[in-house]
């Protein structure tokens, strides 16, 4: 059964930092990209960044970039995003999903598989 677990979020304060982390299982070969996207309430479920199973990443939108940091360990079976200096509008409830057999998109309908999210507050 493939499945992804995000963990790593929190609470943190403004400026401050996280790393979430998306374990993937079931995925017999690493022909896939990950995405991270996140959906603060209220709000429309937001990418963020994606790397492709080349290690090519894509920032899926503006505001996060130069920020946040993704990065990929195959042998692990594991994606994360290196969040830095956290702003308040970076609260959300952050997913990882797989695209199998492709590249990254900011289109979140063309993932097959979807984690449970981790929630992210930032408040002082």
């Amino acid at each position: 059964q493939r499945q992804l677990v995000e963990s790593g979020g929190g609470l943190v304060q403004p400026g401050g930092s996280l790393r979430l982390s998306c374990a993937a299982s079931g995925f017999i070969s690493d022909d896939y990209s990950i995405g991270w996207f996140r959906q603060a309430p209220g709000k429309t479920r937001e990418g963020v960044s994606c790397i492709s199973n080349s290690g090519v990443t894509s920032d899926l939108s503006d505001s996060a970039k130069g920020r946040f940091t993704i990065s990929r360990d195959n042998a692990k079976k594991t994606v994360y995003l290196q969040m830095n200096s956290l702003k308040p509008e970076d609260a959300a409830v952050y997913y990882c999903a797989v695209r199998l057999n492709a590249i990254c998109t900011t289109l979140n309908t063309a993932y097959d598989y979807w984690g449970q999210g981790t929630q992210v507050t930032v408040s002082s």
